[in-house]
């Protein structure tokens, strides 16, 4: 679909403002960044004794690293880069539906593991902190990838939202995800490392 009237240019790749140089910083060290939140649901002592507050964080959990399997099928391996090599544009699975899938599958699995920690008072300050954090890298990611894809890009981003899910406007062609579910766990397999050690951390912490 034509973009009508005349687009900026993308603020990543000419004169860059402050919010996206602080996003490719974060995006670069995206890894180590939530290393103080792990510490915090670690050390801080439960606010709450309710095995229904474990259960639903163990959910959250689950639907947060769900979803990340269901986008790591579709894109693969380009997700784990730490530099701004780029693969080509992926608008099916999850894609379709957001343009971030990976970035609100996190938030889910950190708000979960708050939960889980029996520490409901924390999980708000968390997504917030997330959510400010993703949201200057994603602003970074998309000047980077106007400026590489082009139209293409323009017209996914008037179509797909930042990070409300919605249905697609117009059916899309079926096709199979690039990479089986094999390819898929091996992929993700760090996160689901993590999420066990984290998990396993917490139970003997209780």
């Amino acid at each position: 679909m034509p973009v009508s009237g005349p687009q900026p240019p993308a603020p990543a790749t000419i004169h860059p403002s402050m919010l996206t140089r602080v996003g490719g910083w974060l995006f670069r060290h995206r890894t180590v960044i939530p290393l103080p939140i792990a510490l915090a649901l670690i050390i801080l002592p439960p606010a709450s004794s309710s095995l229904n507050l474990v259960w639903l964080g163990v959910a959250v959990v689950a639907l947060g690293e769900g979803l990340r399997l269901g986008a790591v099928r579709h894109i693969g391996t380009i997700s784990r880069t730490r530099t701004d090599r780029l693969g080509p544009l992926i608008a099916a699975g999850p894609f379709a539906w957001v343009r971030n899938p990976l970035y609100i599958g996190n938030m889910a699995l950190w708000v979960g593991l708050a939960l889980v920690a029996r520490l409901p008072w924390l999980a708000l300050p968390i997504a917030i902190l997330l959510g400010l954090e993703y949201h200057a890298i994603v602003r970074w990611e998309e000047g980077l990838l106007v400026g590489r894809l082009g139209q293409p890009y323009r017209d996914y981003m008037m179509t797909v939202p930042r990070w409300m899910p919605r249905a697609p406007r117009t059916a899309a062609t079926a096709l199979p995800p690039a990479f089986s579910w094999r390819e898929t766990l091996f992929s993700e397999r760090g996160t689901l490392i993590a999420i066990a050690v984290g998990l396993l951390l917490l139970w003997v912490k209780a």
